[in-house]
Parts: C-alpha cells; structure tokens; sequence
C-alpha cells in the first residue's frame, strides 16, 4: 500500500499521461500534484514507485508513465468523476425519449455511450432465458409458414418463422394460438408449462402447429444473444499501433469474443486492464450490469487503451446503465 503523498503522485502522474500521451517529468508532476514539498522529494517517490512497479522510464532522460500496475492501483483507489450537468441531461433525455423495441434501444445506447467517452462501445442484449413471456401471437403468411411473435415483460419481441409443413386455416391457427399463448405466459422462454400443451386430445392440425412453434421459440433460450458495438470509426485515433487496430476490429467481428470480454464473471461494475484480459496488449475495458424487470441481465461498457479516461468512462457507463434500467421499469 502506497501512502498519500505517493498515491497522489502517482495519481497526478497518470492523469496528466492519459490527457497527453507522454513521459510526464517530475516538475510537471509537483505543478500538477498541489503537494508542498520540493522537487526533489517527487524525484525520489517516482524513484520509489519505479522499484515497486508502478511507473517505468522508457528512456534514461525522459519522463516516466504508468505500467499496468500503476493503472490498477489508480483504478482501484480512485473515486469516479461527476459528470457535467448537460452530460447527465443528455442521458436522462435520451431515456425519457425510448419508445422503441429493446434491440433498437441497445444499439442506440452504444451509440451514446460511444458519443460521451469517445471510446468503442459494447451492449450486450440480456439472457433470453430468464426472458418472461406475457403475450404469443401467430400470424398467418401463407401455405405452411407462420410468424411466431413472443412479447416479453422487458419488451423484448422475439419472432421466429416457422414453417409448419401443413396448409394453415385461421380457425386452427387460433386454436393453437390460444394454447402456445397460455402455456408461455408468465413463464420463460424456455419453461412453458407442459400441462398446457398436452396435445394427445387436440386435432392432429393443432398439433403440427404447436410442436415446430414450441420448439423455434424455445430455441432462444440458447441462442446467440445480441451484441451491438458503437463508435468503431474512433479506433484509428486510440491506438496508433495499426496491428492494435487490426486486433481489435477481428475481435468486434467475434460476439463470443465480444461478450467474454465485456464479463469478468461477476456482476457490477468491473475495469480490465492489459494482462487482466489475458492479453498484454494496449487494452482496458470499463463494464458494468444492467438487469431488465423480469430479472435477465445484460452487459455494457467501453473498450479503450490502457491510457483510458477511467474517471469519466466509469461514470458515464453506470449512468447509463441506471437509465436503461429505469426506461425498462417505465415502459413495461
């Protein structure tokens, strides 16, 4: 444990490297740092926090940054900014103003967590799973082929066309409907209630209907789940190494890749660093939980260089994820 004086040293040396980008010197280290002591007293800590890791020296007569170490002792010692009043507004309009299907919410909030942090931004859709059913209509499209539309507590709509392999009448598609209908609701995606679908009563027609529409909306329960990225075209100004870049936009083509890096496996709030990730590359993530009413979880957060404003980013990431949540409750 680093004690104050050495903290804010550290602290004041990290910030000004995030803003420029280069070895900071210890004079410019004291000016920044507000400590009353003498040049060389800072000379010495940086010294010091050199031998423990914490910062290193690329050259004998530059300027020292931070080592991945320095970052995580920053990171985990740091209290978020608070965020400007017209950042907070832009938030809270951009919430108030949700009246559309949740997909088309999710992409538009990496697009606005991007536009606050300029950094690539993350969401990653909640579990259908846990996903509670509170509405099933079919829609008739002709021959054997229906559209099986599921409305969730969250909002969400899932739609599945499924093709029945039998001529459809409105009268037996109703039938059905009604039974797939009672069976789901209340229930997830994936449990329906099977006393509901007991067919072996039912006309032979209603149930070539009910099993392939079970089945296709059940599907969701495992299958991918959605993965929407904004503000990609701002990776060219972050990363001046073009391999970095390169890395980076494979792994945005990956959404497995994508929602493993947006987890540590755990719930809430968590900042990723460098050999955190697995990777000893220029990489830092900022990511935190948002939970829809029906209790399904999803992730969101940004991705950026190891010299990532994590004050800003950190705050921006919970405020939005608070106005997610709350846009759920609101329009449930």
């Amino acid at each position: 444990m680093l004690d104050s004086r050495r903290s804010e040293i550290l602290k004041a040396l990290i910030e000004e490297y995030i803003r420029t980008g280069e070895p900071v010197s210890s004079q410019a280290v004291l000016d920044l740092s507000g400590l009353d002591v003498s040049s060389a007293t800072v000379r010495n800590d940086l010294a010091q926090l050199e031998s423990y890791g914490f910062v290193t020296q690329p050259h004998t007569s530059s300027g020292r940054i931070p080592t991945h170490q320095g970052y995580r002792f920053y990171v985990d010692h740091l209290s978020p900014e608070r965020l400007r009043q017209t950042t907070r507004n832009q938030i809270d309009k951009f919430f108030q103003q949700v009246h559309r299907q949740i997909s088309e919410v999710l992409r538009d909030t990496s697009t606005l967590v991007s536009e606050l942090t300029a950094y690539p931004a993350v969401v990653v859709g909640p579990a259908a799973a846990n996903e509670v059913v509170t509405d099933i209509r079919l829609v008739p499209l002709g021959g054997t082929v229906v559209l099986a539309v599921a409305i969730a507590e969250s909002g969400r709509v899932y739609q599945e066309f499924v093709d029945t392999e039998v001529t459809v009448d409105r009268d037996t598609l109703e039938t059905a409907e009604r039974l797939i209908a009672a069976a789901f609701q209340g229930n997830p995606l994936d449990k329906p209630e099977p006393d509901r679908l007991a067919t072996s009563d039912l006309p032979a027609m209603v149930r070539r209907i009910i099993r392939p529409v079970c089945e296709q909306l059940a599907g969701h329960a495992t299958g991918p789940r959605e993965v929407y990225v904004g503000g990609t075209s701002q990776m060219a100004s972050l990363w001046s190494d073009l391999s970095m870049v390169q890395h980076l936009l494979e792994l945005l083509d990956e959404e497995a890749a994508l929602i493993d890096l947006m987890s540590d496996g755990t719930d809430g709030l968590a900042v990723r660093i460098g050999p955190d990730l697995g990777d000893e590359s220029d990489l830092a993530v900022v990511a935190t939980t948002y939970e829809t009413p029906s209790g399904s979880r999803g992730r969101m957060g940004v991705i950026g260089p190891m010299r990532m404003d994590y004050r800003r980013a950190i705050r921006v990431v919970e405020r939005v994820s608070e106005g997610l949540e709350s846009s759920f409750e609101a329009h449930q």
